[in-house]
């Protein structure tokens, strides 16, 4: 006749099975769907001032993304919509800071504020 686990055998056992259950579900996993990484966005402005002060705000609309992001060197700027996702904002009103909407790779908007 086989001996019978005593009680702190089986409440250890049990223990360790919960634990390692618990454990498992913390476990770090992928994002279910990568978004896309908006890129470094402007900060207030360099004292070397902003390119894109030059030219209108229109003369951003149908440049690439990579254009219209290497004249706002220097300057306060953010995407709005990127390829249709709304981008995270703040509420604050900065008059200097442009807000730019992407589509197919395509400033399609910029606003200020």
């Amino acid at each position: 006749m086989p001996k019978q686990q005593s009680t702190w055998a089986r409440h250890v056992s049990a223990g360790a099975i919960v634990f390692a259950t618990l454990m498992a579900g913390c476990a770090a996993r992928p994002p279910a769907s990568a978004v896309p990484d908006p890129g470094p966005q402007g900060g207030r402005g360099t004292p070397e001032g902003c390119q894109a002060d030059k030219l209108g705000d229109e003369a951003l609309i149908g440049k690439s993304e990579a254009n219209a992001v290497a004249l706002l060197n220097g300057c306060a700027w953010r995407f709005g919509k990127r390829e249709g996702q709304q981008m995270p904002g703040t509420m604050d009103y900065n008059p200097q800071r442009r807000t730019l909407d992407v589509k197919d790779g395509k400033v399609t908007a910029v606003r200020r504020g």
